[in-house]
């Protein structure tokens, strides 16, 4: 199935692309989504009218994340105290929730989509790198200490 992407989405394409899916993907994914239309000649020559005004968006959303991403970098490190067992193993595990509730008591706006961890749930103690996907490709890195408690 053919669509038209409306923003730039991470290994698919950029905003006017013609791209081919699969009809799942576009169906329950990227038109509910507003991430694209159907490759009709009828949406074709209306995207090409609203070209201009989805290209402005899309440098304003740009901009945006990186403002965001100036402020997350530049954020002091994140300790999150979690109860742990003698060996340094957490009792239960560190996720994207509970990452993004410490960021937003630190002062900085995060959606728990937006956190992105390489390895899955944390479930040692320690110092990790945590990256915060923001827009398209833009993305920053938050300093995350785990410590042990009891």
């Amino acid at each position: 199935m053919n669509v038209i992407l409306l923003e730039k989405i991470r290994n698919l394409g950029v905003l006017g692309d013609t791209v081919k899916v699969k009809a799942g993907y576009a169906r329950n994914y990227l038109i509910p989504q507003s991430k694209a239309v159907y490759a009709t000649k009828a949406n074709v020559a209306k995207f090409e009218e609203r070209r201009a005004e989805l290209e402005k968006a899309a440098a304003e959303r740009q901009k945006q994340a990186l403002e965001r991403q100036q402020v997350i970098n530049a954020a002091p490190a994140i300790t999150l105290a979690v109860k742990a067992g003698e060996e340094g193993k957490l009792f239960g595990s560190v996720g994207t929730r509970d990452i993004a509730e410490a960021l937003e008591k630190a002062g900085i706006h995060v959606e728990k989509r937006e956190v992105r961890l390489s390895e899955g749930t944390i479930r040692m103690v320690g110092d990790y790198e945590v990256i915060i996907d923001l827009e398209g490709d833009i993305t920053a890195t938050v300093k995350l200490t785990i410590t042990g408690e009891g």
